[in-house]
């Protein structure tokens, strides 16, 4: 299983529900990489997408804490473990964690290759993801030419599992 995630220098990943920054390119990068592919996420995240609707062409697995919970083309799932179990019928290629904070946090450990858009700028922030930098589990397996969008630098980095 893989995740995709963008985050600043203080590997912070959100505001007030919301995404720090929106970078074009990040956003090709993100569609680009999990289109035709499976997509997990707490629903916080689905919430916050236009409509409040899954994400199109691809598999949707929302977790939700609410027993009575549904989303219209989506697959709802209750707890960390019925996502794991639902996942299951999937190549684990193809499946991405995309939020939020905590279902990061929860699915880092299955997870063996993170995508990483680090952003060299420090925002205002209330959600981050665990520091991979700082994480023993984890290295630095390639990174891309530095980016800009307008004053913001930034870097595609890809993460793995050692």
């Amino acid at each position: 299983m893989k995740l995709i995630v963008a985050v600043d220098k203080n590997w912070a990943i959100g505001n007030k529900g919301g995404l720090l920054v929106s970078i074009p390119e990040d956003m090709k990068f993100f569609r680009e990489t999990t289109t035709g592919k499976v997509v997990v996420m707490g629903k916080n995240t689905l919430i916050s997408f236009p409509g409040s609707k899954p994400l199109k062409n691809r598999e949707n697995i929302v977790i939700a804490l609410e027993k009575d919970y549904k989303v219209e083309g989506a697959t709802v799932v209750y707890s960390i473990e019925e996502a794991l179990e639902a996942v299951k019928e999937y190549n684990t290629d193809d499946v991405y964690v995309i939020g939020g904070g905590s279902i990061y946090k929860q699915m880092l450990p299955y997870c063996d290759t993170a995508y990483v858009t680090y952003m060299d700028y420090g925002y205002e922030a209330d959600t981050y993801f665990p520091n991979l930098d700082k994480d023993n589990e984890w290295v630095l397996a390639e990174e891309s030419e530095e980016q800009t969008y307008f004053d913001v630098e930034y870097y595609f980095r890809t993460y793995k599992r050692v």
